[in-house]
């Protein structure tokens, strides 16, 4: 019998799950039923969920199994909310998410992905699995982490190439998406960095919200924990000010009239 390839986060069947949350207010439209996934290809610096990198210590959980515990707080939802998947980084369960949002939907539960979108690429197969899946989604919240692809790279260890480019096929196909960026002082937070962002997302025809997402210290203790060296330790968090400043620059943008 032929072995098979195949890694294990691209099971159709079951996911590895980081954690849940049942009354999310700020993942996507309404209150939602989040679920958090463990896996990640990015060591973003500021991450504060180092514990989601791997699967290990996942819960493996079926799409069903994760749909019948969400709707014990459908009768919350009111008319916009539903289920968030995030990460980790949701995408590289693609398989399982295919299936999620598909029986979701077939449910009547509206459906958000919290991406960085790193997986993305327009080489086949995975590209028409990532079309499959946005054919379930309502609403993409996509992590920009940095506009320039040399910081991304310094931020990340990753290019923003292709995070870019996933940015405008959503454009492309009218995704609703909400543009996320952390604010890190010395990092992110320098105005003509802003302004480039700003220009880009200007660029895209259907970005409902941009959201400037202060950077925090609340995860340096889950880095002590396992053992990791803090990248940041040292960094402060943007004075209101700077916050300010950087939703002036970026939260007014939107592609609708």
């Amino acid at each position: 019998m032929a072995s098979s390839s195949s890694s294990p986060l691209d099971s159709p069947r079951e996911a590895f799950v980081h954690s849940l949350e049942s009354f999310g207010s700020v993942d996507g439209p309404g209150i939602r039923f989040i679920i958090f996934l463990k896996g990640c290809p990015m060591r973003c610096q500021f991450c504060h969920n180092p514990d989601s990198w791997t699967t290990e210590g996942a819960m493996r959980m079926t799409a069903d199994e994760l749909l019948d515990r969400a709707e014990r707080y459908r009768s919350y939802w009111g008319t916009d909310g539903g289920i968030t998947v995030s990460g980790g980084e949701a995408l590289l369960q693609i398989d399982f998410l295919i299936e999620l949002f598909r029986k979701a939907h077939a449910r009547g539960i509206n459906t958000c992905l919290d991406t960085s979108a790193q997986p993305f690429t327009r080489r086949e197969p995975w590209f028409s699995k990532f079309a499959e899946l946005m054919r379930h989604t309502d609403t993409v919240l996509l992590d920009i982490k940095h506009i320039r692809d040399d910081g991304h790279r310094r931020l990340t260890g990753h290019s923003n190439r292709n995070i870019l480019d996933c940015a405008r096929y959503l454009s492309d196909i009218g995704m609703p998406v909400w543009i996320r960026h952390v604010l890190v002082p010395g990092i992110t937070d320098d105005d003509t960095l802003l302004h480039e962002l700003a220009d880009f997302i200007r660029t895209l025809r259907n970005v409902d919200r941009v959201e400037v997402l202060p950077y925090h210290t609340l995860g340096v203790y889950k880095y002590e924990k396992l053992g990791l060296d803090y990248p940041l330790r040292g960094v402060p968090s943007p004075t209101q000010e700077r916050i300010d400043n950087a939703r002036q620059i970026l939260e007014t943008i939107t592609s609708k009239p």
